[in-house]
């Protein structure tokens, strides 16, 4: 048997009620029968089951490497190297199974999809009807994320950046059913950029409406890391449908706080929209808690707030959401929207088939604004919990714990409170008080779904707007029948004033001190900017004050990360001979530990050693510093040292997964496996999907070819040389997936650690099978891949491959002079590999300023790979760049319009040469017959195309057809770009990919 969750909101007023006629209707199972007697005694319960859901597949990812480091994406960068790049989605869906894993209790039904990064698709309540996260019954990708394809629903965990880079890759799961009867899918994820990890857990429990999100997330790497963590919620909006936010906030700030207005009602113009003019109209047309007024695509971030909850309320179903999380760690309130208007439905229309629009209501953890990025020490481990749940008909919160959310209407007659609980309550005690003197109060019984209310008459000077500030003696609250407080609320007393906005910075020359040139650099560089950088200022600092500590070991760190290592070097010295001249143990230890680093890198184990010793005389560097220095005594077998340190860590640092694993380790080789088992046992059941520990612990269950390498990588530094080359090995033999293409690389690490070995034939023999394997969507990336290729050529300086890799990881360090260098003494006359043509052309324009070589480069790579649209599509931007014309482009495309039209971005620039050179009608036609999928901030491209084939027609200004997949906005958004050509400083997203632009050899 199954059953249908879909509620029957088909009455709720809007453009956005669909008729829920939609055949491709998600279906959920019930229960297996062996969980329905837990479910049905009030339990909660969790299992596997596949669902088959209507599908659009995105297409392979591109074969190229994709930098797109000056992009801008969110606000800070979009470069996407070394996560192959997906450019198409399917115009037709078909049926898909997917892995799903259920939760399900008395109150609440869960589903969370593993291939889809671990996001919560389904969220029911079961007592209302309502499905309080937007529920998309179809897996439709729109070319929104950073990698290419996402989709819209649901609950997306977007982690280290927004969005998250792996929101279309698989994590890997597991059911956990605790003894206090709940239930935990845990989801592991590996991060493809810096290679952190993270566990999320979705939690229910008996009894309760609330969804848990309990989240670890470990930086397992040696090097300090920025993140962000924003839990992106979509709900499903109408006319009808307000967000809340807690009744202390007076203000909304756009990203990086280039604008404010204030909240609920704007007082200003945002986004281009004067709501203010629009509120002169039609009365409340400038509150923007109601999707009905917002007509563009717009974000709004809270400034600040005391409190910890908000959400969304659905005033035609009369349910909602609330969140909940501690505002210390959370202070991210935030709301998303395409716009009711026809622009936004044109990008719904592109993300669901007839789910109708959405809004998006995030929170932050550790982070308040987009970009706005923390830091992760090496090593360390952050633990937190979210928590979401269903509300009935009480209309929007007024204040919210994790046991109730409460409303409170005030006006001239008096007050009317209406309640609701996440467990059931019996005998719980509602009142309303003024100056402690009780005005109504009531006794009820509660579950899930109910709703309290509670009438008094007239208190104080109470006033119809809640935003208005009542008598300080009005209190209510709801007490369970124990007396423990469940919620209360009072008026919000709110200070006065307005918040800061946030100015570009001035360039470096005219920024008058050091200090604050090191700390603009720091901002760029923490928060990725796009298209600034950090070094300029860097290097005024270091102009005036050549022996700036901070700015030294800034440079220094950014030196070490891109491989150069002696540069890196001097500048932690020259760092450290100010710093200790007067005071041998300073305060902050980070340029000991660094040095250990670069040390290591340089193979001068020793004076690491030495480094990393003095670095753990800080507590901020001790757990970073006493790891990497147990970790280089266990890789020389020095495992009583190794141990000895370790034990110094243990009850005085934070909690690290990696020593756990190395302790399992040097356990072991003493031969003391009874305390190696108890030891892996208590850290499987902190980290229960730790990829190193499930190895240690015997599991073959890791599929995942980028793990495994890591594994493999971890165990070589701990002195497992014999395991790391196993697991290389089957690195070697995993298949190729749209996360990369690991085999070459797998060999060339091998290579290295069998040379270290001194096993120099097994080496040999792993560097020819990397020469002779297909290099497809293999892109290195990370200082243990350079390393390696490095010792490839340093053991055979001809080999192309190794050059070729090499140089794909040097230009997306930053390295552009290095890598142009390897690509041309890689490229010989007989070279056919269409990839290794482009590249070389890539940096033939952006770094060597050679037109003409970069123009010949792609005309070989063309011929290569004559039926690739990528590659003509380069071409033809190339061409614009060097000045050809309209009628020589024409020319060389015409002939290959097939492939053409194969793409949406080279089928714009088509139509726009046929316009050119008198061809409109042809131009239109295609673009009347072929369905387009924008991208965002991409929109307006096929419009422009639309409205300049119809102009040079004769033809009059009109809308365009639904299959060019967007339509007009109706507001002039932020800038992007100015008129100058300079990219605005406050940015979120610009249209180019940014694959062509002239730059210097080398940061």
């Amino acid at each position: 048997m199954t059953v249908e969750l879909t509620p029957d909101v088909s009455g709720a007023p809007g453009p956005a009620a669909p008729s829920r006629t939609d055949a491709h209707r998600l279906v959920l199972p019930d229960a297996p029968p062996a969980l329905a007697e837990t479910l049905s005694d009030g339990g909660a319960v969790a299992w596997e089951e596949s669902l088959t859901i209507h599908t659009y597949e995105p297409d392979a990812p591109s074969r190229y490497p994709m930098y797109l480091d000056h992009r801008v994406y969110q606000g800070s960068s979009g470069k996407v190297y070394p996560l192959p790049f997906i450019e198409g989605i399917a115009d037709e869906g078909a049926p898909r199974e997917w892995k799903a894993v259920h939760l399900e209790n008395a109150f609440v039904r869960l589903v969370v999809l593993p291939e889809l990064g671990g996001r919560i698709h389904v969220g029911y309540d079961k007592t209302t009807g309502y499905d309080f996260f937007y529920r998309n019954n179809v897996i439709k990708p729109a070319l929104v994320g950073l990698a290419g394809p996402w989709i819209s629903g649901g609950v997306e965990f977007n982690w280290p950046q927004h969005h998250r880079p792996a929101t279309y890759l698989p994590v890997e799961t597991q059911i956990e059913r605790a003894d206090d009867g709940s239930v935990t899918v845990w989801c592991y994820d590996h991060e493809p950029f810096a290679r952190m990890s993270a566990h999320h857990g979705v939690r229910l429990r008996p009894d309760s409406s609330v969804v848990e999100v309990v989240v670890r997330l470990h930086n397992r790497t040696k090097e300090r890391q920025t993140f962000l963590w924003w839990a992106n919620v979509a709900a499903r909006v109408h006319d009808d449908y307000q967000s809340f936010f807690p009744e202390d906030v007076r203000y909304v700030a756009d990203h990086a706080r280039r604008a404010l207005t204030s909240f609920p009602a704007a007082d200003r113009p945002y986004y281009g929209v004067d709501y203010p003019a629009l509120a002169a109209e039609r009365e409340g047309a400038d509150r923007i808690d109601w999707y009905r007024n917002i007509p563009v695509p717009t974000s709004y971030m809270i400034v600040d707030s005391a409190e910890d909850y908000f959400g969304g309320f659905d005033h035609a179903a009369g349910a909602g959401f609330v969140h909940w999380a501690e505002r210390r760690i959370s202070p991210g309130k935030k709301q998303w929207t395409w716009g009711d208007a026809p622009f936004g439905h044109a990008w719904d229309a592109q993300l669901t088939d007839d789910d109708g629009p959405y809004v998006e209501l995030m929170a932050g953890v550790y982070t308040d604004n987009q970009p706005d990025f923390s830091w992760l020490l090496p090593g360390e481990t952050k633990l937190f919990s979210q928590y979401w749940f269903p509300i009935p008909d009480i209309g929007v919160a007024h204040q919210a714990t994790p046991d109730a959310a409460i409303h409170v209407d005030r006006s001239a007659e008096g007050i009317r409170i209406r309640a609701a609980v996440t467990s059931p309550q019996v005998g719980a005690m509602l009142t309303a008080t003024v100056d402690g003197v009780v005005v109504a109060a009531r006794r009820v019984d509660l579950r899930p779904g109910d709703v309290a209310e509670l009438n008094a008459d007239t208190v104080g000077d109470a006033r119809a707007d809640p935003s208005v500030e009542m008598t300080s003696g009005l209190r209510v609250e709801l007490r369970d029948a124990r007396g423990r407080l469940l919620v209360g609320w009072e008026p919000v007393e709110v200070t006065e004033g307005e918040p800061w906005v946030a100015a570009e910075p001035a360039l470096p020359e005219a920024i008058t001190s050091v200090e604050e040139l090191y700390l603009t650099g720091v901002h760029l560089s923490q928060y990725r900017h796009p298209t600034r950088s950090p070094i300029p200022y860097w290097n005024e600092a270091l102009r005036r004050d050549p022996g700036d500590v901070r700015t030294n070991l800034a440079l220094a760190d950014r030196d070490y990360r891109a491989g150069r290592y002696a540069p890196a070097l001097e500048r932690i010295d020259l760092a450290l001979k100010r710093l200790t001249r007067r005071n041998a143990n300073p305060m902050d230890a980070e340029a000991f530990y660094l040095r250990g680093l670069v040390l290591a890198r340089l193979g001068r184990r020793e004076e690491a050693e030495q480094a990393w010793g003095k670095a753990g005389w800080d507590a901020t560097w001790a757990a970073a510093a006493g790891f990497a220095l147990a970790q280089s005594l266990a890789c020389t077998q020095r495992n009583r040292a190794a141990l000895r340190v370790l034990d110094t860590l243990d009850g005085a640092v934070g909690h690290d997964a990696r020593r756990g694993a190395l302790r399992v380790i040097m356990l072991r080789r003493l031969g003391r496996h009874d305390e190696a088992t108890d030891v892996l046992r208590a850290a499987l059941a902190d980290d229960p999907l730790d990829a190193l520990l499930r190895v240690l612990g015997g599991s073959t269950a890791i599929s995942d070819a980028g793990v495994l390498r890591d594994v493999a990588l971890d165990l070589r530094d701990a002195g497992e040389g014999d395991a790391a080359a196993e697991l290389l090995d089957t690195v070697t033999t995993a298949a190729v997936t749209p996360a990369g293409n690991h085999t070459p690389l797998a060999h060339f690490l091998a290579a290295a650690l069998r040379d270290a070995q001194g096993r120099t034939e097994e080496a040999a023999a792993h560097r020819s099978r990397a020469r002779a394997a297909d290099a497809s969507w293999a892109f290195p990336s990370g200082l243990d891949d350079l390393d390696a290729l490095d010792a490839a050529l340093a053991a055979d300086p001809s080999d192309v491959v190794a050059r070729g890799l090499r140089a794909m990881l040097l230009y997306g360090h930053g390295r552009r002079g290095d890598a142009l260098a390897d690509w041309n003494r890689a490229v010989t006359a007989e070279t056919r590999d269409a990839v290794l043509l482009r590249n070389a052309a890539l940096a033939a324009y952006n770094v060597g300023g050679d037109d003409d070589t970069a123009w010949g480069l792609y005309a070989r790579a063309i011929a290569a790979a004559p039926g690739d649209a990528r590659l003509l599509y380069e071409q033809d931007q190339l061409a614009r760049r060097l000045g050809d014309s309209s009628a020589a482009r024409l020319a060389r495309l015409e002939p290959q319009e097939q492939l053409v039209l194969t793409r949406d971005d080279l089928t714009i620039a088509y139509v726009g040469l046929l316009v050119a050179e008198g061809r409109a009608g042809r131009g239109y036609e295609i673009l009347t017959t072929r369905p387009f999928h924008p991208w965002e901030g991409g929109e307006g491209a096929a419009l422009e195309a639309w409205d300049a084939a119809r102009t040079a027609l004769g033809m009059d200004v009109a809308d365009p057809p639904a299959s060019l997949g967007e339509t007009r906005a109706q507001y002039v958004p932020p800038v992007a770009r100015h008129d100058n050509g300079e990219t605005d400083y406050f940015a979120t997203s610009l249209p180019e990919l940014l694959l062509f632009s002239r730059e210097a050899a080398d940061d």
